[in-house]
């Protein structure tokens, strides 16, 4: 009795075609720093949070959470140990431009404000912890 094999049988598994893997990539990036200015902005606006009168510091704890998240997800997505920047570069210049008054005097970061000066100090740590980590991860095993 004859075997007759389907026509139909799936490709192989392998690696994902070069062009498919470098869109992936690319994707990730722009993800990961729009995500960078999202985030800074939402703890830019919850440092001014306030409880019965008294600043709560849930912006820097929110600095620190979404900064890990953000830079495990530019290394993965990217898969270079320098991704850690893609997040980094936007949330740091956007933390500069609100710490500078404006012509009409508007300021988005005061320098009285104990819970902005806490994320800035927290983000900012968070961002060189992740890097530096990075830094001295060993390099990945070749064939697996």
């Amino acid at each position: 009795m004859p075997v007759v094999e389907s026509q139909d049988a799936p490709p192989p598994a392998g690696p994902p075609p070069r062009l498919l893997d470098l869109g992936l990539r690319l994707a990730g990036a722009i993800i990961v720093v729009v995500a960078g200015v999202l985030t800074g902005v939402l703890e830019l606006l919850l440092s001014t949070v306030r409880v019965g009168g008294q600043l709560i510091g849930v912006s820097a704890l929110l600095a620190v959470g979404a900064n890990i998240a953000l830079s495990w997800f530019a290394h993965e997505a990217v898969g270079r140990r320098w991704a850690v920047a893609l997040p980094a570069v936007p949330w740091f210049a956007l933390m500069a431009v609100a710490a500078v008054r404006t012509s009409e005097g508007d300021l988005l970061l005061a320098g009285d404000n104990w819970v902005g000066l806490a994320m800035i100090v927290a983000g900012a740590m968070t961002f060189a912890v992740m890097g530096f980590r990075q830094i001295l991860a060993p390099p990945p095993a070749l064939g697996g």
